[in-house]
């Protein structure tokens, strides 16, 4: 049988040898000086009963020092990160040394006086503090000598006086990779100011940030509050930025319990911080219980929401996740991160576009699949208005093909992705995406056996395509940064946030349903354009210039999440929000989607005018009117 037992590092074994031999040598020399002190130092009064009596003793107080010292972890200890936890370990191993020597003196009827024991216990405890502590100290003194002559170094303001503040500030003078100094603290609480924490000043509130920023010409500050509200969390963010110093916060609470804040933890901030928005919280039971055991298929599983289903779904444990892509790239990626993460998980990855009828009922009928998350679109607004008929080959047709093959094969829940343009739109995209809508609202009358549901929410913060990526790679290239209109104003969530609410509403449909996040204020892209630029350390309209370029064709102001018709009623989930299905007429709606599909086939120019006769809130622009009255004469 493998021997399992750790093996001791042979530089711990000399460590703590050295470290027990010093240990001998402190009690030797304490209790000598207990014996030499009493004697008022003079060594020829001292009774020769009483050296005899401390020859007799030493060894053997020696040999149960070093044990119980051993017992407590006192050699285990890294002794340049000793703090409060390695103190009272000392003060435990003592309380039971004095045990042991009263037991003794009791006990060996030899006669000492009594402040030998009650002195040279007490120099006996503060030389093994000192001995331990030293060299921490010493490292601290050194680190800090090494820091003072490096050419260039960050000078840190940190946010928040609690114990997470208080851990980093030690971590950070405890490693060796940061050269750094924190020059002072900020905390809003009043009673702290003009205090110190770990011997750096708490010097006001947040709003004394960027005053203390330029007095202590501060570099960096991080923000070490984890369990702070994520409202306050961005308010004192927004005032960070204005700085102009490089940004960064401290993982969660949770880290704090797990006494595990490192500075190796630290991260940049992003914009998501800066929303000021709580975390959308969803049900994690409801969500495993609409996946576990589940045949799952992801229709544009490589995408950005697609593929991230496909985590969530991974780690919910289906029975079969089946992830379909017309994209053999972005497949093969999401296909090894999964099989790497996940090896027990039965993963098929399969290559076919939706709007091929045959490839999606084989596909369909082949695997059973229990519940289908239709994510497969196109969904840039400029591009599709120059190309509509791909917009509705993909969009409308994918997804009326894909929810028929669906309901075919006896799918038991079919989930359309959605978006908030699909709301009173202006371009052909939303448009799109709003027959999309009416197509699954249709198809759950139809077909009894399976609930078909969609599920809308805003600008997905990250996603390929999206805005922030987009940002940042201008700044990087030094600008400008292209907005297209100071006003335009858009309702952002995280791509972890859309799939979690995705999920949920799996668990929630019955059949008909459009599940609307209740996603808080909206944010002006003008404002998030200019947060990114600070993030990166550089001013707006100074270093990167923003450039103003108008809106796009088919482009709103602002983005609306629910039509005037369709009602609000909420789910146990207070953020998550159910709109009444619409009255139509399914008939002449089936019919006017075989006339739409002829005509995208056909690559007509007509596209456009009749989406418009179909989704009522969809109007062609004067000069798109114009040009369907002359293809109608």
């Amino acid at each position: 049988m493998e021997n399992t037992k750790p093996k001791v590092h042979p530089q711990w074994e000399q460590r703590a040898i050295i470290l027990g031999v010093a240990d001998f040598l402190c009690l030797l020399a304490s209790y000598f000086f207990a014996l030499y002190l009493r004697h008022d130092f003079r060594f020829a009064t001292i009774d020769p009963l009483f050296i005899q009596g401390y020859i007799r003793t030493i060894p053997l107080w020696g040999v149960v020092a070093i044990g119980v010292f051993y017992a407590f972890r006192l050699y285990h200890s890294i002794w340049s990160m000793a703090s409060i936890p390695e103190m009272y370990r000392i003060m435990k191993a003592f309380l039971v040394l004095i045990a042991f020597y009263l037991a003794f003196a009791y006990g060996t009827n030899m006669y000492m006086p009594k402040s030998y024991y009650i002195m040279g216990t007490l120099f006996h405890f503060c030389c093994t503090v000192a001995l331990r502590f030293s060299y921490r100290m010493i490292r601290f003194q050194v680190q800090g000598i090494s820091r003072g002559q490096s050419g260039k170094k960050r000078r840190i303001m940190v946010i928040g006086a609690g114990a997470a503040g208080q851990a980093l500030i030690r971590e950070l003078y405890t490693t060796e990779k940061v050269k750094s100094s924190v020059v002072c603290v900020i905390d809003d609480n009043a009673n702290k100011h003009g205090r110190y924490i770990e011997d750096v000043e708490v010097v006001g509130g947040r709003h004394d940030i960027v005053n203390m920023a330029k007095k202590y010409l501060v570099t960096d500050i991080i923000f070490a509050i984890p369990s702070c509200s994520v409202k306050a969390r961005s308010e004192i963010l927004n005032i960070c930025k204005e700085t102009g110093c490089h940004l960064q916060t401290m993982p969660g609470i949770y880290q704090l319990v797990n006494d595990e804040v490192r500075v190796s933890q630290l991260r940049d901030v992003e914009i998501t911080d800066l929303l000021g928005r709580e975390q959308v919280k969803v049900n994690n039971e409801e969500i495993l219980a609409s996946v576990f055991g589940q045949v799952i298929l992801v229709t544009g599983g490589g995408g950005s929401i697609g593929s991230e289903l496909c985590r969530q779904i991974a780690e919910a444990k289906p029975k079969q996740l089946i992830i379909f892509d017309i994209y053999e790239n972005n497949a093969y990626d999401i296909q090894q991160e999964l099989k790497k993460k996940y090896p027990e998980l039965d993963l098929v990855t399969l290559i076919g576009s939706v709007r091929n009828t045959n490839r999606i009922r084989s596909v369909m009928n082949t695997y059973r699949p229990d519940v289908v998350f239709h994510a497969a679109a196109h969904k840039h607004v400029p591009l599709m208005e120059d190309s509509p008929n791909e917009a509705i080959k993909n969009n409308v047709m994918g997804t009326y093909k894909t929810a028929e093959a669906a309901a075919m094969a006896g799918v038991q829940k079919f989930v359309l992705i959605s978006t908030d343009k699909a709301v009173n739109p202006t371009n052909i995209m939303g448009a799109s995406k709003r027959l999309c809508e009416m197509i699954v609202q249709m198809m759950d009358r139809r077909y009894e056996d399976t609930s078909f549901v969609a599920v809308r929410f805003g600008n997905v913060l990250g996603s390929n395509g999206s805005v922030i990526p987009l940002f940042k790679k201008q700044i990087a290239e030094g600008g400008p940064v292209t907005v297209t209109d100071k006003r335009i104003i858009r309702y952002f969530m995280t791509i972890p946030e859309a799939v979690s609410l995705v999920l949920q509403a799996s668990f929630y449909a019955d059949g008909g349903e459009i599940f609307v996040l209740e996603m808080g204020e909206p944010v002006k892209i003008d404002d998030m354009a200019r947060n990114l630029i600070r993030l990166s350390g550089f001013k707006p309209d100074v270093d990167i210039q923003i450039v103003y370029t108008g809106l796009r064709p088919g482009e709103k102001l602002y983005e609306e999440i629910l039509m005037d018709e369709e009602g609000l009623r909420e789910t146990e989930n207070k953020l998550i929000h159910i709109g009444r299905p619409i009255d139509m007429d399914d008939v002449w709606f089936a019919w006017k989607l075989s006339e739409l599909e002829e005509a995208c086939k056909g690559e007509s120019d007509r596209i456009k005018e009749l989406v418009s006769e179909m989704v009522p809130t969809y109007r062609l622009k004067p000069a798109e009117k114009k040009e369907a009255e002359k293809v109608t004469v």
